[in-house]
């Protein structure tokens, strides 16, 4: 009997702790999901704040300054003085034309400038001529005048006949008209020396005009020997062979550099509210998954990607619809001795760290 009573009495404490513990977890329940949507809130809200400083760019791709190597000259190729893949320095011989043809302009233009000095020379002596016969026909005609004057008198009192003081008279307008006509050759002369007839050759227009000759024909002839205009990497070199005629302004082949290196991007615009020239910047090439590179932003551009294409959008028509546009954006990366090859047009990734912190006032309107 007195077990039975122990029995029960066990059952009922039993009872009344299960009937505490369904109450203290009715109560705790509620708490304990406020408790998790509020850490859910906070841990949101921390992470928000946090968040938004740095932007990422996966449109971006390597950039490096490059050349179609060619010469503004026509000509025979001669020799392709490099090989593809190549590095060159600035001023590396890269291809030369054959310049046989080149170096007779030359020999042409030099002989004409040395003919032009030649001729100016001959027209000063001829000036000096000029005036001396000036000389001899002004004397000429002194004394065709004293004759006159002396025949005028005397066909008065018939010492001397009509007719011979007619010649006299003729004589001396046809040496007065020599001496006029000296006087103008003169002038032509002295006109063509610059006024001035102890001119410098070198100095009249004749001759500048004949040195410039020379100089174009000599700058073409330089001109068949091309350089290296900065150092870097040949490409493409196999399209162009000796005996290839290699017509003015065609490209031989390419020039990529080494050290001009820069990485584009073309983020969004609305990426780029708090992105500024000087950000860091955390450059990842997709050929070297696992390296990275230290950069800056170094310039945004002023214009969107679309606004210098062929066909710009227009916006005017009445279906117009909204796209977010890109904005080019370079990066300078900062590059190290023994750092990995970067090939331009690969691709990579940026993050740049906008040093931006956002608050909660930013969520006001």
């Amino acid at each position: 009997m007195a077990q039975a009573v122990m029995a029960s009495g066990r059952v009922a404490v039993e009872g009344m702790g299960r009937q505490r513990r369904a109450w203290l977890a009715s109560l705790l329940r509620p708490l304990l999901m406020l408790g998790g949507v509020a850490a859910v809130i906070v841990g949101s809200g921390a992470l928000w704040l946090s968040g938004g400083r740095i932007v990422s760019i996966d449109d971006a791709y390597v950039r490096a300054a490059k050349l179609a190597v060619s010469t503004d000259v026509s000509g025979v190729v001669d020799r392709v003085m490099v090989h593809e893949g190549q590095h060159v320095k600035t001023g590396d011989v890269l291809l030369r034309l054959r310049d046989l043809q080149f170096r007779i302009a030359v020999d042409g233009a030099k002989a004409n400038q040395s003919q032009v000095a030649l001729s100016m020379e001959a027209m000063k002596h001829d000036y000096q001529r000029v005036l001396r016969d000036i000389d001899v026909k002004q004397a000429q005609v002194q004394s065709d005048q004293a004759s006159f004057d002396r025949f005028a008198n005397l066909v008065k009192g018939g010492s001397v006949t009509r007719a011979e003081y007619d010649d006299a008279r003729f004589k001396l307008m046809a040496d007065r008209a020599a001496v006029e006509s000296l006087k103008q050759q003169a002038e032509v002369q002295l006109a063509r020396l610059g006024g001035n007839a102890d001119v410098d050759v070198r100095q009249t227009p004749q001759y500048l005009q004949a040195t410039a000759a020379v100089d174009e024909a000599q700058r073409q002839l330089d001109d068949t020997v091309i350089r290296a205009p900065f150092g870097g990497i040949v490409t493409n070199v196999d399209t162009t062979q000796p005996g290839m005629y290699l017509a003015a302004a065609t490209a031989a082949f390419g020039l990529v550099s080494e050290q001009n290196v820069w990485m584009e991007g073309n983020p969004k615009e609305t990426d780029l509210t708090y992105v500024k020239p000087g950000d860091a910047v955390t450059v990842s090439v997709d050929t070297y998954p696992s390296r990275a590179w230290s950069g800056v932003v170094e310039s945004i551009a002023p214009n969107s990607g679309s606004e210098f294409s062929v066909l710009p959008a227009q916006n005017a028509s009445g279906n117009w619809v909204k796209v977010v546009q890109r904005i080019p954006l370079r990066v300078r990366v900062e590059r190290h001795p023994g750092d990995p090859e970067l090939r331009t047009g690969a691709s990579v990734e940026l993050a740049i760290d906008t040093g931006h912190v956002r608050h909660l006032a930013d969520l006001l309107p």
